[in-house]
């Protein structure tokens, strides 16, 4: 399993963080491991782990999202 994290830019505060929370265990093949404050730590089931799907899914419930390095 891959394992990523996102930094996610308009996160404000608890209820942002559920909302993004919840955008996030939308997707497939994804295990959110932590959501916090401006970032969000991921597990991948699915190999290549759907990074593209998670910044959409987060993008939809109003939030841009980058793969952390």
């Amino acid at each position: 399993m891959a394992q990523f994290t996102l930094k996610i830019d308009g996160m404000h505060c608890g209820s942002c963080v559920r909302r993004a929370g919840q955008a996030l265990t939308a997707v497939p093949g994804l295990t959110v491991d932590e959501v916090r404050l401006g970032a969000a730590r991921l597990t991948a089931t699915e190999e290549p782990a759907p990074v593209e799907a998670a910044i959409a899914a987060l993008a939809k419930a109003g939030y841009v999202a980058r793969l952390d390095s």
